[in-house]
């Protein structure tokens, strides 16, 4: 399995610290992106610390345990945060999905509202499900799914890693075919390209380019909030063995 990735990470036009992190490891085939929860004391510390856990994986030949291993490093990482927090009585936190893909497929493990998404044959689609407030609100029929980006309460996450002694994790997995596009964004990108934009991709662009060219959209629209993005392209499924 053969892949490609492009990756960016910026500030923002009105923060000053960078609370987002990513992994991109095609040695391991597993790609993370983590952001520090907003207002909560060190969330650059916390998002770093979670994606340098994952970052001490050793290559696995299948995806379940190339999964089984991110899923324990984020474990390890959330009582490590927890701990933090309590011997300093505040508290730290941070999202975090995680991506890992081999030749028998795709996994996917995520906590809080940063996003993974798949482009297959022009067509995108949310691998996972926000976990925040606006979200619930949505899935109760309490808000249309037009309003949630610009609700007053759209920062509100329900779940992140080292909010609790334990983190619950949600996944998804699946195939994977040749020209298959990943994307993994924490929600200052996805608050400010819609879907529309986000699949607005061919198979031959060149991702350094689109990477830059959407690093340019965000910020011309004032990039309230840190952005991160991985982006990871199989070029050919299947085609070597770990």
């Amino acid at each position: 399995m053969l892949t490609e990735q492009v990756e960016r990470s910026h500030v923002g036009c009105r923060r000053k610290v960078n609370e987002d992190a990513f992994l991109a490891r095609q040695d391991l085939g597993l790609w993370a992106v983590a952001d520090g929860v907003g207002g909560h004391a060190a969330g650059d510390v916390a998002s770093r610390l979670v994606v340098e856990r994952l970052g001490r994986a050793v290559a696995e030949p299948d995806v379940a345990t190339r999964m089984q291993t991110a899923r324990s490093a984020i474990e390890e990482a959330n009582l490590a945060l927890w701990d933090m927090a309590r011997a300093y009585r505040g508290t730290m936190g941070s999202t975090i999905v995680a991506l890992a893909i081999a030749d028998d497929g795709y996994c996917c493990l995520w906590a809080g509202d940063s996003r993974a998404y798949l482009l297959r044959d022009g067509k995108l689609r949310q691998l996972t499900r926000d976990h925040s407030l606006v979200q619930q609100l949505v899935d109760s029929g309490d808000l249309e799914p037009e309003a949630a980006v610009n609700h007053p309460n759209a920062n509100i996450i329900t779940r992140a890693v080292g909010s609790a002694a334990s983190v619950e994790l949600d996944s998804v997995q699946g195939d994977i075919r040749t020209g298959d596009q990943f994307l993994l964004a924490s929600d200052g990108l996805t608050r400010l390209l819609g879907e529309d934009e986000l699949a607005a991709v061919q198979d031959d662009d060149d991702l350094e380019l689109l990477a830059d060219r959407w690093v340019e959209t965000v910020l011309a629209r004032g990039a309230p909030d840190n952005f991160t993005f991985v982006i990871v392209r199989v070029k050919a499924a299947g085609a070597n063995r770990d």
